[in-house]
């Protein structure tokens, strides 16, 4: 994997950099969080491994502006406890925390694991939109059918079966088609009231 690692500790970056080369990884480092928001614009880096407490931009920060422009998985490293993290602003993308010193195994089992974490945490947020879309879907076809019964006197079987014919005469998804009528139930009632 492509790595974007922060530390502003020289000697944690040489000993990042050579340990996830070990492990097969390529890494790229920087000594501040700005320069990691920089380099994650420029370069492609399919994980981030940064320090929490940095001088100038922490790595939370430097997560949460990373995240505006590229999803990726974050894993943070403290040399502090945890706990302190808690009162900050820690993106949903932070997948793990590990505490240093940073053994070799730990960064070997945190990597796969964080990455994994990630793809679900994507899942389930793609799903949550997906269901979010079909409820308001559900809703407008709700009241699409509510003003075909009204303007056309029709059941709620009619209406919705109106609804269902006209979207495949025109091979669209019905909510498309429901909005249509909304919108033109819109203009029939600037027309009733005139």
């Amino acid at each position: 994997m492509r790595i974007a690692l922060a530390d502003d500790d020289a000697d944690a970056r040489a000993y990042f950099v050579k340990v996830l080369s070990r492990l097969g990884h390529e890494a790229v480092a920087v000594s501040s969080g700005r320069q990691l928001v920089e380099m994650c614009r420029i370069a492609d880096p399919e994980l981030v491994i940064t320090d929490v407490f940095m001088p100038d931009t922490t790595g939370v920060e430097a997560a949460c502006a990373i995240s505006r422009f590229k999803e990726l998985p974050v894993i943070l490293v403290t040399g502090r406890d945890p706990a302190d993290l808690l009162g900050e602003d820690v993106v949903d993308r932070v997948m793990a925390c590990l505490v240093k010193p940073v053994g070799e195994e730990q960064l070997k089992e945190a990597i796969p694991l964080a990455v994994k974490r990630f793809e679900q945490y994507l899942a389930v947020r793609d799903e949550a939109a997906s269901l979010r879309q079909a409820l308001e879907d559900r809703k407008v076809v709700e009241r699409a059918k509510g003003a075909l019964m009204r303007r056309l006197g029709a059941d709620e079987e009619l209406a919705f079966r109106r609804l269902r014919e006209r979207a495949g005469a025109t091979n669209r998804k019905l909510a498309e088609v429901a909005r249509e009528v909304l919108a033109a139930e819109e203009v029939f009632r600037t027309f009733d009231g005139a």
